[in-house]
């Protein structure tokens, strides 16, 4: 488990970048000209960066971006929208300017209760940092709306570590270091009391992946076996760890001057490792990297090492559930015209996700593996 990669049967898949404006927080780029579409003004005696760029306010999408924009100026009315970097069914995310800063500002398009809490979630995280820096770089917060969900966060300058969620590339071992360093850092904060809470309850978590079948009887047994002795151990001295609570390289920016760690809406306390198994989880093509984070996990002894591993199979469980309703999505829906004759050899979009699904039930099996022989050596 810890000296070795998972076995994956699945051949490679071919990396499938996101779209102009779908990564966390890119540099803006000119769009093109649309019909209805408007170019927004630059404030009157702004010193700040000339960006360039048009906004689409036609259509179903151009009302919900009006809203999205009226909502960031109720809290940061020199806020100069410029391009929409990301939009899906919950969130926009859009680039501009604020006087000489260039600025992102996130709006929650769903906003259900569990949307809604964490956003408000994320807001609080980059209020705390106001005040209590975390040793890694971060956004600075420059407005908030909790009420609302509008978050104005000021943009940082670097490349994304991976495009998606599941790079089917290795990153580069410079890249890797970089990344497992600031993770080292984070995990090893220790903010004020209070600041932050615990966003996982580990024991419904792992009920209901029993009750839906995710879990098998043995699993469920052998988890809590582990977890027993976690709380054991933790009668000794403080157990939990502080982690970004979704340390994919999707949400780590890498510049000159280190990296910067975006997306805090899951921070908080949490078993340790919890930030390493999410890596782990989605370096399937990376077999090197996987031994670093498995090296760097089971370094602290054995109680770590089981706390990883109850996070792993938390962390893999929930990525199959992901990609498993991901997989039936992308069947119902129907090719388009010509699909798979423009570009043969192209993998389509429901076969990658199987593929990935297929590659996910490998490392869930191997992580199920070193669980029951955590277990038995307990």
């Amino acid at each position: 488990m810890y000296t070795v990669s998972s076995s994956v049967t699945a051949p490679p898949r071919p990396l499938r970048p996101l779209g102009v404006g779908d990564g966390p927080y890119l540099s803006p780029h000119t769009a093109a000209s649309v019909p209805g579409a408007v170019r927004p003004r630059r404030p009157a005696g702004s010193g700040g960066p000339q960006l360039s760029g048009r906004l689409d306010l036609s259509g179903p999408q151009g009302a919900q971006l009006r809203m999205a924009i009226a909502s960031v100026h109720r809290i940061c009315p020199e806020f100069n929208p410029v391009q929409v970097l990301r939009r899906s069914g919950r969130s926009l995310l859009l680039v501009g300017s604020t006087g000489r800063t260039t600025a992102v500002a996130k709006c929650l398009v769903d906003h259900s209760p569990a949307w809604s809490e964490r956003f408000r979630h994320e807001i609080a995280s980059y209020r705390a940092f106001v005040r209590h820096r975390p040793p890694v770089r971060v956004p600075r917060l420059i407005a908030a709306d909790p009420e609302n969900c509008t978050l104005v966060i000021e943009r940082m300058p670097g490349r994304v570590a991976a495009l998606t969620r599941h790079p089917s590339d290795a990153p580069p071992r410079a890249d890797v270091r970089a990344v497992l360093g600031a993770i080292t850092r984070i995990n090893s904060w220790r903010p004020a009391p209070g600041l932050f809470g615990k966003p996982l309850d580990y024991a419904s978590r792992i009920a209901r992946y029993h009750e839906l079948g995710l879990f098998t009887d043995r699993d469920l047994g052998d988890i809590q076996k582990l977890l027993h002795g976690l709380a054991y151990a933790a009668g000794r001295h403080d157990m939990r760890q502080f982690c970004h609570g979704d340390a994919l390289l999707s949400n780590i920016l890498l510049s000159p001057t280190g990296p910067v760690l975006l997306d805090w809406e899951h921070a908080g306390w949490y078993l340790p490792g919890y930030d390493l198994a999410t890596l782990w989880a989605v370096l399937g093509d990376a077999p090197a990297a996987r031994r670093q984070v498995s090296q760097l996990a089971q370094a602290a002894g054995p109680v770590a090492r089981d706390a990883f591993l109850v996070n792993l199979m938390l962390v893999l469980t929930r990525e199959i559930r992901t990609y498993e309703t991901a997989v039936q999505r992308a069947m119902r829906e129907p090719l388009p015209p010509g699909a798979g004759q423009e570009r043969p050899g192209v993998l389509s979009s429901a076969e990658e996700q199987r593929l990935l699904l297929r590659r996910l039930h490998d490392d869930c099996g191997l992580a199920r593996r070193a669980v029951r022989a955590a277990v038995g050596t307990r």
